[in-house]
């Protein structure tokens, strides 16, 4: 069963690029901030390249002008979650997660099995608001 309204966002270690590869836990990272957590099931597919990451960086602004902070999350690792970002022209603040072995997915209950397209365990396209 997928997270339900009203719960906390489950506490797992994601990872991201700063100075180097850094662990963040989801409970400091979303604990007292308004953020919108979007997931997409790859970096560089298609869809989730010409459709839905840019309409996040779109928005961006206007999220930010409301003091709500923005996460982008993935089952991948943290150099291709930087290299999709960079790409993809992700502005600074735009935070690139990187949910390596599927650890958030699952504990939304948002996993998807992709292996029929090589791509095994992924995060079924979604977003969250939470505050």
């Amino acid at each position: 069963m997928s997270i339900q309204i009203g719960e906390r966002i489950p506490e797992v270690n994601l990872k991201r690029i700063r100075e180097g590869v850094e662990t963040v836990d989801t409970a400091a990272l979303f604990d007292g901030r308004k953020a919108v957590l979007f997931a997409v099931p790859g970096a560089f597919t298609p869809t989730c390249s010409e459709k839905h990451l840019p309409s996040y960086v779109q928005h961006f602004d206007d999220f930010r002008s409301r003091g709500i902070e923005v996460f982008c999350v993935s089952v991948n690792d943290p150099f291709v979650m930087q290299a999709w970002g960079q790409t993809q022209h992700v502005p600074d603040g735009l935070q690139m997660l990187a949910d390596g072995n599927a650890d958030l997915a699952k504990a939304l209950g948002l996993e998807m099995d992709a292996s029929a397209y090589g791509m095994g365990v992924r995060a079924k396209r979604f977003a969250l608001y939470a505050e």
